[in-house]
């Protein structure tokens, strides 16, 4: 088997913590490394990892942010593919297998992603597409990437973080393979998920220019997606 690295970076989330390190115990492939990033949390996560000690790779730092955090643990990996699982992710025991199934029966793909649930919201898997992914996301953080195809995240986008790694590995001339299957669930807990609530994409598309009001939410929506567009010339 090929050692897989999962990169868990974890700021107030002692209460979901648990349960995604059980759910990556229970994989099917065991040839998997587990490197936690604890963020520099306030709560319990310092007692919460204790039990954990000796099994998994612990890594204590000062806050600095979501994609620092998935950044230091990436430098950490030593597994042939790679994976960052945010720390209220449960993964379903096969996801691993599944995942790395798909990238050895498609040797031209450098990641492999699924559908998932976020919260009580069911988003189904989308077959890649090149010209779909420019448009919008449709790709989890939580995929499976081939470690020398990774090119790590951007420290200073704070929102989109996972569309702007898809498109940077667009713009190498790299691709996905979807695992049609719902293979994790994110529960939405811990400060660093406060904002984050799905709303109905109903919501996004209606004329706010025209209206000349946009509720908070759709506002900070469009600077941060504003900022992916410029960065990648969509």
């Amino acid at each position: 088997m090929s050692l897989i690295s999962v990169v868990i970076p974890t700021y107030q989330h002692a209460k979901s913590l648990p349960h995604c390190l059980e759910s990556l115990f229970a994989q099917t492939h065991k040839e998997i490394e587990i490197i936690v990033v604890n963020d520099g949390s306030t709560d319990d996560t310092v007692e919460v990892l204790v039990p954990y000690e000796g099994c998994v790779q612990i890594i204590h730092q000062k806050n600095q942010g979501a994609n620092p955090a998935r950044n230091r643990g990436l430098k950490e990996a030593k597994g042939e593919f790679v994976i960052v699982c945010d720390a209220d992710v449960t993964m379903r025991p096969d996801m691993l297998e599944k995942l790395k199934d798909a990238l050895d029966e498609h040797a031209d793909a450098s990641y492999a992603y699924s559908a998932f649930r976020f919260g009580w919201k069911l988003f189904r898997g989308v077959p890649f597409d090149a010209n779909q992914l420019k448009e919008r996301n449709f790709i989890h953080t939580t995929s499976l990437v081939r470690r020398k195809d990774h090119p790590g995240f951007d420290n200073d986008v704070k929102r989109f973080q996972d569309w702007d790694v898809w498109l940077t590995m667009l713009e190498a001339g790299k691709t996905g393979i979807l695992v049609d299957e719902v293979l994790c669930q994110v529960a939405i807990d811990g400060e660093s998920r406060i904002g984050s609530s799905w709303l109905p994409s109903v919501l996004y598309r209606l004329p706010w220019k025209h209206i000349g009001w946009a509720p908070k939410r759709i506002r900070t929506y469009e600077a941060a997606r504003a900022i992916i567009v410029s960065k990648h010339s969509l």
